[in-house]
């Protein structure tokens, strides 16, 4: 459904129906990355009475590529390269479900997690206050706290966008894009030089209202 189609939707509910419509712009879905390699070394220590919390992680989290993304078939990896029995086995599956709770939501906007590889390679358990729960809770608060120094950056959706045109409006349609921090990628005239095809790259944040523009200034 195009915006025309909502458009019209909208007003037939207000004269219809008398219902008023509160609308705003679609939500767009950023995401969040790392773009240096960071260490970590997290201890995570509670005492509140009787059984109490204990965990220590040791490690680093670096940016994956888009190839090794594409290799692992995920957003995010969890590597184990822990020696000994500092961290008990049992507990690698917390460490790991401790990432996962971290990717949730990024330190700059609060948006998704990806690209990153989380490498775990030693800690430290207490016989006694060590739990599943003890190394969830510290992988988790680790990794959060590691990614504010590990550069992070906004991964913002970019739009394919083609646009056929009359060659009398090449000049505000270009302008328009350019607007809207769109990139020309190319333009390219048909046989008898009547129309044209531009093609262009345009974040989807700055692509609302432009079909509608677009009909207003070809007209």
């Amino acid at each position: 459904m195009g915006e025309l189609h909502l458009e019209v939707y909208i007003e037939r509910m207000k004269r219809e129906y008398e219902v008023e419509c509160v609308t705003g712009q679609p939500k767009v879905n950023y995401k969040e990355t790392i773009n240096t390699k960071q260490p970590f070394d997290w201890l995570h220590k509670k005492q509140t009475g009787g059984s109490g919390q204990y965990a220590k992680v040791m490690g680093f989290i670096e940016p994956l590529s888009e190839a090794e993304r594409l290799e692992l078939g995920k957003s995010n990896e969890f590597d184990n390269r822990c020696t000994g029995t500092n961290i008990p086995p049992e507990y690698y599956t917390s460490c790991e479900k401790g990432m996962n709770d971290a990717m949730v939501e990024g330190s700059l906007v609060g948006s998704e997690v990806e690209g990153v590889r989380v490498v775990l390679q030693d800690g430290a358990s207490h016989a006694v206050d060590s739990s599943d729960m003890a190394f969830r809770i510290c992988m988790a608060n680790a990794i959060r706290d590691t990614m504010k120094s590990a550069n992070p950056s906004i991964l913002e959706p970019v739009m394919a966008v083609e646009v056929e045109i009359p060659t009398d409006f090449q000049g505000s349609v270009v302008a328009g894009l350019n607007r809207r921090m769109g990139m020309i990628q190319s333009s390219d005239m048909n046989d008898d030089g009547s129309g044209l095809k531009i093609l262009a790259e345009v974040p989807l944040a700055n692509m609302f209202g432009y079909s509608t523009e677009l009909r207003s200034m070809t007209q």
